[in-house]
């Protein structure tokens, strides 16, 4: 695993515990500084939820970034900013967001950045994979699986491998440990129930074409879209959605990619 001074992007407080809690603890073992920048508040909007839940939601934006700092605590990595956005918005926020993560690189003199991988596991994991790609000519990027639902639902399992794969087998201590991680993200309890302990895999960022869908058929996220009225925990945005806002960054002109492909055109 790659990074002496890691930035690890967080679309929501409880990606680092899912998704990487035992590589970060290794890479800590051997002496990595790991920073956190938490890209959204992991909550979607108040627009978006039930009304009767709307006037809570500043307490359960609270509740949340007092969870991430627990955990991050426990892991030992420290959080450069926890972002106000809401869940299931980072798509807007594309150019905000990467001259954001530029500067916290710089402040911590990043080498190297970790990120969900682009799997269709929710819209902001690949939202992130996109910025993070954008940065692979200065820093080494790291993309590790979550889950995704690539020939059903799987767990710290990318829906393609290309040889790069480096699979972490976790003892039964760190089994515990991140049981107990995710334990602390008590508000999550009801959707992390598909986090498997058993492995952890990361590899160099894959080589992806973002103006297209992470793989063939249904989404992660796009599960339960059949259900027809807008259920607040149901994300109705579609895969080809979070692809048309990557093709927009793009062609505002920015080299924003370089070595990765947008809607078919290779950035140099």
């Amino acid at each position: 695993m790659t990074g002496n001074r890691v930035l690890l992007l967080a679309p929501h407080p409880d990606d680092e515990v899912a998704g990487c809690a035992a590589a970060i603890g290794r890479v800590r073992a051997r002496g990595a500084r790991v920073f956190v920048l938490y890209l959204t508040t992991g909550i979607p909007a108040p627009q978006a939820q039930w009304s009767w839940r709307r006037g809570r939601h500043a307490a359960r934006v609270v509740r949340r970034r007092e969870e991430a700092q627990r955990a991050a605590d426990r892991l030992e990595i420290e959080p450069t900013m926890f972002l106000p956005w809401p869940s299931r918005e980072l798509k807007t926020r594309i150019a905000e967001a990467r001259t954001i993560i530029r500067e916290q690189s710089e402040r911590v003199r990043a080498d190297a950045l970790w990120t969900p991988a682009y799997e269709g596991g929710h819209q902001d994991h690949d939202v992130a994979s996109f910025l993070a790609s954008g940065f692979a000519r200065e820093l080494a990027v790291i993309e590790f699986a979550e889950y995704n639902h690539h020939a059903g639902v799987r767990s710290h399992e990318f829906p393609t491998t290309n040889g790069d794969e480096q699979v972490l087998t976790l003892s039964a201590e760190e089994r515990t440990r991140k049981r107990s991680l995710l334990e602390l993200y008590r508000s999550e309890r009801n959707n992390l129930g598909h986090v498997r302990l058993e492995r952890e895999v990361l590899r160099p960022l894959g080589r992806y074409d973002y103006a297209r869908r992470p793989h063939v058929g249904v989404l992660f996220y796009e599960r339960f879209q059949w259900v027809p009225f807008r259920h607040p925990r149901i994300d109705f945005t579609r895969g080809e959605d979070v692809c048309a806002a990557c093709v927009k960054f793009c062609e505002t002109g920015v080299d924003c990619r370089p070595s990765y492909t947008c809607n078919g055109v290779r950035r140099p």
